[in-house]
Order: structure tokens, then sequence, then C-alpha cells
């Protein structure tokens, strides 16, 4: 018999208390357990970032967590960023406007990293934007558009 332990917690503001295994991952816990899809699965080795949601407001990796791990814990996931397509956060209607985004599979992870990245830098240079983001990884973009999007969140958050 599998041991499961009790956990929880506060995912996208709303509460879960669930029994899980001690091996499962957080990512899988959110994706398969709650089905918030949005958390993508790249790696399993915390190398691409597209599993990068918020833990007590910082940026983690999500696959490199256990969700006995996040016991306790306050999580968000992409999901809680905007409301619909009318109700956009300013950086993912940034996204969009300045073609920050092809296939959209690193999207999530990138605006998770950037969330935590422009609450501590709302005024940030491309070389600084550049930094934040170079834990993700994006085969289709060649990021440039990815910092004009940043670029402009930046100015409409402010």
């Amino acid at each position: 018999m599998i041991k499961t332990y009790s956990i929880s917690t506060t995912i996208n503001e709303k509460e879960y208390k669930s029994e899980v295994e001690s091996r499962l991952l957080l990512s899988d816990f959110l994706r398969h357990e709650l089905g918030l899809t949005g958390t993508h699965v790249g790696c399993e080795h915390g190398v691409c970032g597209a599993c990068t949601i918020l833990v007590n407001g910082e940026s983690m990796r999500s696959c490199l967590m256990f969700a006995v791990q996040a016991d306790g814990l306050e999580i968000t996931t992409v999901e809680a960023l905007g409301k619909d397509k009318d109700d956009l956060h300013p950086l993912q209607q940034s996204f969009w406007e300045a073609h920050g985004l092809q296939c959209g599979f690193c999207t999530p992870g990138i605006l998770m990293t950037l969330i935590p990245f422009l609450r501590e830098n709302p005024d940030p240079t491309e070389k600084e934007i550049r930094a934040a983001i170079s834990g993700n990884l994006c085969r289709c973009t060649g990021y440039q558009h990815i910092v004009d999007a940043v670029l402009l969140a930046a100015e409409k958050m402010k």
C-alpha cells in the first residue's frame, strides 16, 4: 500500500485539501489532479522554465517541487492572471499586442517569471529583461518580441 499525505494549500486564492503520494510532483498535481493545465511541463529537470509558478509570490519551478512541499503555501498559476480574453493582465495584453508569443508553450512560464520581476523592477532595461527570462527557453520567438512585450507591460503597469 502506498502511503499518502494530507496537504492543504491555497492555489489561485482557492483552498485545496488533498491526499497525495510523497513522490507526486507539484506540476503533475496542478495539471492532473486539479486540471490547471496552464502550467506546462517541458524538461522535468527545472531547465526550460515552462512549469514556472509563483510560490508565496516568488517564481519557482513546479517540476522541482513535490506536492507535499506545497502544504501551507500560497500558489499562483497562470490561470490567475487574466479572468477572460476581455480582462487580461497587462503583461498578457502586452504579449498579445507586441507579438510576444508564437506557439505559446513557453508563455505561461515566462509570464510567471516576469510577474515578480516587474513587481521588483517596474522600469526595466532590455538587458535586465533578458537576464530575467534567461531561465526560460523559447524555440519560436528569438526573444525580441518577448522583450518588447515586457517593456510595453512595464509602461502599462506604471
